[in-house]
Formats: C-alpha cells, sequence, structure tokens
C-alpha cells in the first residue's frame, strides 16, 4: 500500500512537472518563432508603437505570480531548469510519502500501555498481545515482538533484549528514504550552479561573436545564467524544510518508542510472577 501511494504522488507529480514544462518549451519555440517571422517586417515607427502598447498592455493587466515564475522559467532555458523542476518533484514526492507514513505510524502510546496493563493485570497476556496487533505504529509492533517472548516462557532479560533488537529495526524503517531527500537536496543547486557556469560560457561567447562588450549582452546572459542557479537554491530550500519536519517527526516517535518501552517493561515486571 505504501508503495502504491508513493507510485501515484510520483506519477502525478511527474504529470504536473511535466506538462507545464512542454507548455513552457511550447511557448518559447512560438515566441521565437514569431520573431522570426515578425523582425523583418518591423520598422523603428512601429516597434516604438509596440513597445508603447505593450507598456499599457502591461499596466492595464498585472502579470500573475504563475505567469512571473514560467516567464523566468523560460528565460532559464528549459534544459537545466528542467532538470532541477525534475528533482524537485522526485524530492517532494519522497517527502509527501515519508509524511503519510509517519503520520500513520504516530499512535497513542499512553493508551496503549493504559490498555496493556489492564490485561496483564488479570493474566490476559493473549489479549495484550491481540491488543497491540490491533494497534497502527511501531511502538505496538515493538510491544507485540516483547510479548510473544514473553507468553513463551523468556526471561525479562531476553524480552528486553528482543524489544531492543526490534526496536533498531523499527527505527531504520522510520528513517527510510531521508538519504535520497538529502540527495535532491544537493542535487538541486549544483545542477544549478552548472547551468550558471555554461550560461556564462555561452554569454562570453556571444560578447566574442559580437565583438563589442555591450551591457545589454552581458546583462542578458547572466540573467539568464544566474536564474539556474535561483531555481536550483529555491528547490534545495523547499527540500530542506521537508527534510527537517520529517526529521524531527521521526527523532519525536523514537523519543517515545523509548520512553514506552520502558513503561511496557515495567508493566512486565510487575505482574510476572502474578
Amino acid at each position: 500500500m505504501k508503495k502504491l501511494i508513493a507510485f501515484l504522488m510520483i506519477a502525478g507529480l511527474f504529470t504536473f512537472g511535466i506538462s507545464n514544462l512542454v507548455v513552457a518549451q511550447e511557448e518559447q519555440a512560438q515566441t521565437e518563432q514569431t520573431e522570426q517571422v515578425v523582425a523583418p517586417q518591423e520598422t523603428p515607427a512601429a516597434a516604438a508603437v509596440e513597445e508603447v502598447a505593450s507598456v499599457v498592455q502591461n499596466d492595464a493587466a498585472p502579470v500573475t505570480f504563475r505567469e512571473s515564475i514560467k516567464k523566468q522559467f523560460i528565460d532559464g532555458g528549459p534544459g537545466f531548469m528542467g532538470i532541477v523542476l525534475v528533482i524537485l518533484l522526485i524530492g517532494m514526492a519522497i517527502s509527501i510519502e515519508r509524511i503519510i507514513y509517519l503520520t500513520l505510524a504516530t499512535a497513542n502510546s499512553e493508551k496503549l500501555l493504559k490498555g496493556i496493563e489492564g490485561k496483564m493485570k488479570n493474566g490476559d497476556v493473549e489479549g495484550a498481545k491481540q491488543l497491540c496487533k490491533d494497534t497502527r505504529g511501531p511502538v505496538a509492533s515493538i510491544f507485540t515482538q516483547g510479548l510473544i517472548r514473553y507468553q513463551d516462557g523468556q526471561s525479562l532479560d531476553e524480552v528486553e533484549k528482543s524489544i531492543v533488537s526490534y526496536g533498531s529495526v523499527a527505527g531504520g524503517k522510520l528513517e527510510s528514504g531521508l538519504s535520497w531527500i538529502g540527495l535532491c537536496i544537493s542535487l538541486a543547486p549544483m545542477f544549478g550552479f552548472m547551468g550558471t557556469v555554461i550560461g556564462m560560457i555561452q554569454a562570453f561567447d556571444d560578447i566574442a561573436a559580437a565583438g563589442d562588450m555591450s551591457p545589454t549582452i552581458v546583462a542578458s546572459g547572466m540573467k539568464v545564467a544566474l536564474l539556474t542557479t535561483v531555481f536550483g537554491l529555491i528547490a534545495a530550500i523547499i527540500l530542506q524544510i521537508f527534510f527537517n519536519f520529517i526529521a524531527s517527526k521521526i527523532e519525536g516517535i523514537v523519543n517515545d518508542m523509548e520512553n514506552a518501552s520502558i513503561s511496557f517493561m515495567d508493566i512486565l515486571a510487575k505482574y510476572n510472577n502474578k
């Protein structure tokens, strides 16, 4: 079920992201084609009229945030910007899957311990074990393993060792996927910087081809080059927030597991001779 949820989220995010990428590429191609057709027919007067009309249109209809982001995405180039977008989508898909898993893994340990103590007080070990099986989360799974060994007649030391061992395994499952989120956090700005370096090289090539150190050529080339870095850093910041949130949830669940395990062993020791 967990893998199915992760697959559906990744597929949905990829569909959304790739569709936006394709739309951006098509708009860029249409813009370039329009410029190629219109350029030979332009005159200084027509250019001035078009500029005035553009200013009036911009004043009448303000650019929305989504349109602004799409424009910056197109200006940065679909190549490296698309790679950064894919990395962001993968990292977000893994993060959302982890958040759902950790939310489902969270349970009321105090209520469970009270239920176990009530069963153990009446000598109903099987009922306590069934209560743990009916409760979701790693804490209940750890208690189930302890009760199975306790019911088999093993000593409290052996039960405690099994709880510690199974707790380590459960903790490892909670941390699954964090390394991939960390990888996405590292890759997003790296590809952004790579796009910046390649964009700067292209800008210098344009300067060399023009044979003039024109501010327009330098400014436009540097803008395109730096946009990839900006988007890479934004993607890394978003994923870092998800990473810290997930790490804090894992830390809370692990602390709850440790505290609940101590209380569980106290309950077993209290009713061991009854």
